[in-house]
């Protein structure tokens, strides 16, 4: 049956952000479809572990701006599940202030987290899945600024530009081991990265207005595209970048 190819049962993610919005989101998700879920963040992620309940989900805590934690991340999977068979970057930040005036601090702690970081973690799990020899999916989340500029956020857009070339670069070389690379795009969800946005009323109309769903996104739209590219449904998707944005880049 069909459906049978979107079952997740038996499988463990791990999925970063794990604490709210889409990493919670996509947490849920996962466990509905069957899988175990080990969550990273840096703060608890106590409102996810009350919704999925123990069995399901185990949270470990580390700072993604490091890649020191790595190692850690990997072993304290392997200890709790035993294998680890999806990966999801979703954690990230991003910095606004015009460019002319950007800070390197600002420019160095964005694309430590959101591409440093996610490369070597993404490199450790890959290489986690040749030791088991069973293959394994991994998703980027990208974003609407991995096709578009953006407006006062330089750090964030070449981040999520470069998670969407790496996603390219990565699925070309480990297709071959049966590791599928994909990424997703949210349009503008309704999460803490766009509350400044949605609370500027002048720009969230402006956003609002060239979304042909006429709204803001929200984590449950996400939940199927993670998924799918998570099953065996998309075995045969490689180096793809979905885009999740009511017609936003369609407009």
């Amino acid at each position: 049956m069909i459906l049978d190819q979107f079952s997740l049962k038996g499988k463990v993610a791990i999925v970063t952000g794990s604490n709210t919005g889409l990493g919670q989101g996509v947490s849920r998700a996962f466990v509905e479809a069957g899988a175990k879920v080990v969550g990273v963040s840096r703060r608890p992620s106590t409102e996810t572990e009350e919704m999925l309940g123990k069995d399901n989900f185990y949270n470990v805590i580390a700072d993604l701006s490091s890649t020191d934690v790595i190692p850690g991340v990997i072993q304290k999977s392997i200890e709790h599940y035993g294998r680890i068979d999806i990966l999801v970057n979703n954690a990230g930040i991003i910095k606004r202030q015009d460019s002319i005036e950007f800070s390197e601090e600002n420019w160095d702690s964005v694309i430590n987290v959101n591409l440093k970081t996610v490369f070597f973690l993404t490199q450790a799990v890959a290489q986690q899945f040749l030791k088991q020899g069973t293959g394994g999916k991994i998703i980027n989340i990208a974003s609407m600024l991995s096709y578009q500029g953006g407006i006062r956020v330089p750090s964030y857009t070449a981040s999520k530009s470069a998670i969407r070339g790496i996603t390219m670069t990565l699925a070309n070389e480990w297709a071959k081991y049966g590791i599928n690379v994909n990424g997703i795009a949210p349009g503008y969800m309704a999460t803490n990265n766009t509350q400044a946005l949605r609370q500027d009323e002048e720009r969230s109309a402006d956003i609002l207005a060239r979304i042909p769903a006429g709204r803001w996104g929200t984590p449950a739209d996400l939940e199927g595209a993670a998924v799918f590219l998570a099953s065996a449904a998309s075995d045969y998707v490689n180096g793809f970048t979905i885009a999740v944005d009511g017609g936003w880049l369609g407009r």
